[in-house]
């Protein structure tokens, strides 16, 4: 608004006041009387009773200001009152963290000093403010389960990189890492925390003790008799160790466990939460209430009905609410506690998100009637709002808060302006979106309700000769049948629940993908893809820097939403071009490695640097793609150069708040749960289009330079007017197939990356919950058999083996609980599936790739990686709860990559030492196993010929014992190996053997 008070400014549009002759046919024209009643059904004074009303004097809008203003000042506390301090509290307001003095070790600090991550041994830092007197509470939102002491200490705590918060004397801790608690002596307490819990930390000073929280359940009392009196006052502090990080809620927002009797260390906004709570009503009452201007009378109505139709009436009654509601809406803690709940509410009658168009409506008046500083600003708190609260909601049996949130996080981005704005502004740059598409593994079993969803547990009692459980072994007994059975009801309804988030998350990278809203500017796919590419370089570009990266968890949750919604939209194309390629055939075009329309950073090409690719195959280029590399690129592309563009590089990452007085500031994404990065990104090539030097009489030739990524239009993605876009640039031997929206490839290329940077690792490491419930299953099978045969007279023994088994017993019920969480989110078999069309997706790019003759050398040596990572996954990864086998078309595609790997592991366009070991390698790996090295006997001849040529070359060098592990399995005997149950050489010669191969003179191959 560009007015504040008593008049009406209307900034966004002059509204037409209907004639005489339109009244009969407008809603909004009412006369003074009916004015008087709507304004004063809106804006009710708690001091005039209704026997007053036939009295008050007649209200129009050129009264309303004064008012409202009058209504607002109501029970607002005075001046002096506001600004007096409180009692046993010492320090500045707001609370913050104290970045420039109170600090021990090096440090990152959020720019909005509340949230940190150690970067030494054992960093430590305390809050500004102290507490001397009273109850007094704070709360920690742990976004890491590791090793930190959270708690208390005094201004004489002294602390060092071996000694943190509880190892001094006037200092108490609480470690969820441990279980501990820390006061010079240390002892056990509480429960173990995990990423997205919050601590909640009490101390009370009239009765001298110290209590956590996690997650607003009490865990006890953990100190008493603290030391007090004169000169003693005790600041929040922590101490953690290298990569952990916290955010602390000192006040500044609302506690999401607040305890009675306690206060928050930062006073809330109470006057302003006042007036935005009069004010929402007053909004709600609009909401609520039509006029009949036909009958004269204010007609009752559901808000969900409420549509903004332009009258008048009713858009002057909301831009007086609005003068004043707008400046609230910029303070984060008004948007969580007011704002965030409200649009909640309408979500809670449940429902789809379409079916509460007034969000859309609400999102509309935002928008006209605010100031674009204040709607975007009011967009940014809401989303980290709600992303916070996404992140740190506990584990409940049916996922309600984390549905709760997604479905009004959905809502807002239905909203086409409001989307693009957290788009360009927010999601990418400011905020952890990848948050969104993450569903935490809850630690604590019982607290999720894992013991109500699944209340039978189950775990393998028979394994095979190597060790190996066996899916649906013969000699199960009717009991143990029956308690797999329920367990595996138990995991199908986990999964079903689980579902209806990943559905959610779905729908929201479904709205970023919309290419279709392009009347307000840019389509949203666009911005999203450029900011995806952005996200993708950081990552892969800071692999030395592990405190810049996303979690790997996120990535592999973020992964797979991404695949299911690429393909949805992939496929919505395909429908409507149905000759052009389904998302099943799927593969990243060649000419997107070498045109110049994707930048892929400095990853490694398979023929080396990519300035010297160009420099070498420039004759290739122009011949086969009819692309001319611009000279002047090809010049200027230096080692040096490179080597500059690093150090220039990591120069221009910005740091935040400082931490240590000098201590580097962290990196704003690594920020709290919430707070995302920095525009830090190196800036990315992309092409634009020269004139062609030459008449287009033969295939033109195009001149490409590069340019930043931010720069690229819809043009250059898509193509247009004989532009082939991301295409330009196709080889002869590349079919003219027809494609779904080009802007697609990208993303499945920057999805093709993503696992290589970090899912691939991700998925190896949580097998450990799977190999822990083997282990133990090993072990209290072992210990039932030996029990079983405990002699009677040694009940000293058969009572410990029986402690054993208890041990054993409750911990395979904890472990296979969690286990079905996590075959249910990273093991299913949907995700599995993903992973397999990833892989065949790399196939078939590589094997397009390799048609292109010497311009296979561009192709990035990721696709080749995750090919092979891929196929390790599928064979090591999900099995035994999904099988291999049971993928469609699993054999021609194992065949497929045998032929990969045989044709590229001696492939002279392959220069990289590092990728030829990792083929070599997985070679070596293929014929070790009979379904694998079947594979490799399917390849056409002339591959296996040319194999065993290139296993021999290079016999007297390097790879010779890589060499050795394969042939001899290929010529153990008469053929290829694993054909024997035993070893030809170990078996006794009986006569009935006398026709065995491995007694037979070898043929020759």
């Amino acid at each position: 608004m560009s007015s504040k008070g008593g008049g009406t400014a209307l900034t966004r549009r002059s509204y037409r006041l209907a004639s005489d002759t339109d009244k009969p046919k407008a809603t909004g024209i009412v006369n003074e009387k009916l004015l008087s009643d709507y304004l004063y059904h809106v804006f009710p004074s708690t001091k005039q009773g209704p026997a007053l009303a036939s009295l008050r004097k007649p209200l129009g809008f050129q009264d309303l200001g004064a008012h409202l203003e009058r209504l607002l000042s109501e029970g607002e506390p005075a001046e002096d009152i506001r600004d007096q301090a409180v009692e046993g509290r010492l320090g500045p307001q707001p609370v913050v963290l104290d970045h420039t003095s109170g600090f021990e070790g090096l440090l990152f600090v959020d720019d909005d000093l509340l949230g940190v991550i150690g970067h030494s041994n054992f960093s430590s830092i305390r809050a500004t403010t102290c507490v001397y007197k009273g109850k007094w509470a704070y709360e920690v939102l742990i976004s890491s389960q590791g090793l930190m002491q959270i708690g208390w200490c005094t201004l004489n705590c002294r602390f060092n990189q071996e000694e943190g918060v509880g190892d001094t004397p006037d200092s108490y801790a609480y470690d969820g890492n441990r279980v501990r608690k820390w006061n010079v002596t240390t002892t056990n307490y509480g429960k173990s925390w995990a990423a997205g819990d919050i601590v909640s930390c009490l101390i009370d000073l009239d009765e001298g003790t110290i209590t956590f929280c996690l997650n607003g359940q009490s865990l006890g009392t953990a100190f008493t008799n603290i030391k007090m009196g004169p000169g003693v006052a005790y600041f929040p502090a922590i101490s953690l160790s290298f990569k952990e990080s916290v955010a602390f809620n000192f006040g500044s927002r609302p506690l999401r466990y607040p305890v009675d009797g306690y206060v928050p260390l930062q006073n809330p906004p109470t006057a302003d939460l006042m007036k935005a709570q009069k004010l929402l009503g007053y909004m709600k009452n609009v909401l609520s209430t039509a006029i009949d201007a036909q009958d004269e009378r204010l007609v009752e109505k559901d808000c969900a009905a409420w549509r903004l139709h332009g009258e008048p009436t009713v858009l002057i009654t909301l831009a007086h609410i609005f003068n004043h509601f707008a400046p609230l809406m910029c303070k984060v803690y008004l948007v969580e506690d007011v704002l965030m709940n409200f649009l909640l509410g309408i979500l809670e009658g449940g429902g789809s998100v379409d079916e509460h168009p007034l969000i859309q409506q609400l999102l509309d008046l935002f928008w006209l009637l605010m100031e674009d500083y204040e709607v975007n600003e009011c967009l940014k708190q809401l989303m980290m709002s709600l992303l916070r609260a996404y992140r740190f909601s506990p584990i409940i049996p049916d996922l309600g808060f984390q549905i709760h949130y997604l479905r009004l996080t959905t809502a807002i981005l239905h909203h086409e302006k409001s989307r693009k704005y957290l788009l360009n502004n927010v999601l990418f740059d400011v905020l952890r979106s990848v948050v969104f598409f993450y569903i935490k593994t809850p630690l604590r079993v019982k607290e999720a309700g894992l013991e109500e969803l699944i209340p039978t547990t189950w775990w393998p009692t028979h394994f095979d000769k190597e060790g190996k459980d066996e899916r649906e072994p013969k000699d199960e007994s009717a009991d143990e049948r029956l308690r797999r059975r329920a367990y595996e009801r138990g995991c199908q309804r986990l999964k079903k629940r689980i579902e209806v988030v990943e559905e959610l998350q779905v729908q929201i990278l479904k709205l970023l993908l919309n290419n279709k809203d392009k009347t307000t500017g840019e389509a949203s796919r666009y911005i999203f893809l450029n900011k995806f590419r952005k996200f993708l370089q950081e990552n892969a570009s800071n692999r030395g820097h592990p405190t810049a990266l996303c979690p790997p968890e996120y990535m592999v949750c973020f992964l797979h939403r991404l695949i299911t919604a690429v393909r949805a939209s992939w496929d919505d194309g395909s429908r409507k071009s149905p000759s052009s390629v389904s998302s099943e055939e799927a593969y990243v075009p060649p000419q997107l490695f070498y045109n110049g329309k994707v930048d892929y950073f400095d990853l490694q090409r398979l023929g080396g640097l990519l300035s010297h690719l160009k420099k070498t195959l420039k004759d290739d280029l122009a011949s086969k793609a009819n692309i001319i590399i611009d000279p002047a690129e090809i010049q200027n592309a230096s080692m040096d150069d490179l080597d500059e563009d690093e150090e220039s590089g990591a120069a221009q990452r910005p740091f935040g708040a400082v931490a240590m007085g000098g201590a580097l500031a962290r990196p704003s994404w690594l920020s709290s749960p919430t707070l995302g990065r920095a525009n830090r990104f190196l800036s990315t090539a992309a092409v634009s289009l020269m004139t062609p030097r030459r008449p287009p009489t033969q295939p033109e030739k195009v001149k490409v330079r590069t340019l930043a990524v931010e720069h690229r239009t819809e043009d250059d993605i898509e193509g247009s007017h004989g532009n082939d876009g991301l295409l330009l640039g196709r080889p002869l031997e590349e079919p003219e197939q027809p494609m779904a929206d080009k802007s697609l490839l990208e993303i499945v290329d920057g999805i093709v990356m993503m696992y290589n940077l970090s899912v691939h690792q991700q998925l190896g490491k949580m097998v450990v919950v799977a190999d822990d419930v083997h282990e133990y299953a090993i072990a209290l099978k072992d210990t039932e058999e030996k029990i079983a045969r405990c002699p009677p007279r040694r009940a000293d023994i058969l009572d410990e083996l029986q402690k054993s088994q208890k041990v054993f017993a409750e911990k395979l019920n904890h472990l296979s609980r969690r286990l079905a969480w996590i075959n249910a989110t990273i093991y299913s078999k949907e995700k599995m599936l993903d992973v397999y069309w990833l892989l065949c997706v790399c196939i078939r790019t590589i094997e397009h790739a390799d048609s292109t003759g010497s311009l296979f050398a561009f192709a990035p040596e990721f696709y080749l990686n995750v090919a092979m990572n891929a196929y390790s996954a599928l064979k090591n990864y999900f099995s035994p709860a999904n099988s291999m086998e049971e993928l469609p078309g699993y054999e021609e595609t194992l065949t497929q990559l045998a032929a990969i790997l045989a044709k590229h592991f001696a492939d002279p366009r392959i220069v990289g030492t590092d990728i030829k070991d990792s083929l070599m390698q997985a070679l070596a790996s293929y014929v070790c196993y009979p379904q694998s090295l079947r594979a490799v006997e399917r390849i056409p001849e002339e591959q296996r010929v040319a194999m065993m040529r290139n296993l021999l070359a290079p016999y007297e060098q390097r790879p010779w014992a890589q060499t050795n592990w394969i042939l001899v399995r290929l010529w153990r005997g008469c053929g290829f190996g694993y054909r024997y149950t035993r070893l030809p050489h170990l078996l006794k010669t009986k006569p009935e053997d006398a026709n065995l191969p491995s007694l037979q003179m070898c043929s020759r191959r």
